[in-house]
């Protein structure tokens, strides 16, 4: 008889979401928690917490095959269900064993997940969810007495940021920055990348103080930029109140914020509140600056043209989004650079 274990079943090792939530099929696996504050979360940030960004199963199994139920539902651009003509293909799923990829498989609707003629050794089996889609999970099934267990933990990071970290366009969900960094130093990854929804909402903030975590990052900018949310006056209160949140759940953890990648159309050109994208970079180092003068320790401040410069404009989709050749360099730029504000943590949790 086959094994078959539901999608809460701690053998699986489900990871890189909040909750699972009952939907029409199978359980959606949010990345904000909602069955108690889903009235408190702005409605087009609750429409991109519903999409499985970094969410995945993370096991060991001896398993030559598997077959899991899923359903994905194409993505609405503008967070209006009700104009279909929006709507965006589902990125794909992810199946990687023991570090390397050996699926990739897109399904829309209702449909199986499939992968046989795997070693029936014991192995890490990794499947990543599409971080662009709706996806419900049903059933996943395993050969009759297939052994599977989570996962041994890993180090655990939260990055947090917009659309630049969601990654909707990259190749697939092992391949936007946040993932290959974390696979670069065996991470546990938690995206907390909302497309068009960085705008340092409190609910964001009180999760990432609740979660544990060895390691936060905050992509901070893009969005406040292009909507207009803070004004030079409001912008850095907005981002030390952020941190203090997150900083009376994490006192000692590295905490890393990031400035605004190079935008070529909003470097030098004020927005209607009349805030350059320059000038943020300055507003966030003064953010940083005011928190480490007033006790808050170990934040670091990465410049984010450090990983995606003015020279590499050619690699831009649209003239802000990274391509996905764009997001494979940013990863490889971010990753010393966050490696290196992790070591003590990552030393620390692995003795």
């Amino acid at each position: 008889m086959l094994t078959e274990l539901a999608p809460g079943d701690p053998r699986l090792g489900l990871t890189g979401h909040a909750e699972l939530v009952p939907g029409k099929v199978g359980e959606l696996p949010w990345r904000l928690p909602v069955r108690r504050t889903r009235g408190l979360i702005q409605p087009r940030l609750l429409e991109r917490a519903m999409m499985a960004a970094g969410v995945r199963l993370d096991l060991e199994t001896d398993a030559t095959a598997f077959a899991w139920d899923v359903a994905v539902a194409a993505a609405v651009s503008d967070a209006r269900p009700s104009r279909p003509s929006n709507a965006r293909p589902p990125a794909p799923f992810d199946v990687v064993v023991d570090g390397s990829l050996v699926a990739r498989r897109r399904i829309e609707g209702r449909g199986v997940l499939a992968v046989e003629g795997l070693a029936n050794t014991p192995k890490r089996v990794q499947i990543w969810l599409p971080q662009l889609g709706y996806t419900e999970l049903g059933q996943l099934r395993l050969p009759p007495g297939a052994q599977v267990e989570a996962a041994v933990p890993r180090p655990r990071w939260i990055g947090y940021g917009s659309s630049i970290t969601h990654c909707t366009g990259a190749d697939g969900p092992t391949e936007t920055w946040p993932a290959l960094v974390a696979a670069a130093h065996d991470w546990d990854l938690r995206c907390l990348g909302f497309g068009g929804e960085c705008h340092l909402d409190q609910v964001v903030a009180r999760f990432i103080r609740d979660c544990p975590a060895d390691l936060i990052s905050l992509c901070l900018g893009a969005n406040v930029y292009g909507r207009t949310t803070f004004s030079a006056r409001s912008f850095v209160p907005a981002v030390t109140g952020f941190v203090q949140t997150i900083r009376d759940g994490h006192p000692d953890v590295p905490l890393v914020v990031q400035t605004p990648i190079h935008y070529d159309r909003g470097e030098d050109v004020p927005n209607a509140v009349g805030v350059t994208v320059a000038d943020l970079r300055e507003l966030l180092a003064e953010a940083v600056d005011a928190l480490r003068d007033s006790g808050y320790g170990d934040i670091h401040l990465i410049d984010g043209r450090a990983a995606f410069g003015p020279a590499d404009a050619a690699l831009l989709a649209d003239g802000l989004h990274p391509n996905p050749e764009g997001y494979r360099l940013m990863a490889t730029r971010l990753a010393p650079l966050l490696g290196d504000v992790a070591t003590r943590t990552v030393d620390r949790v692995a003795g």
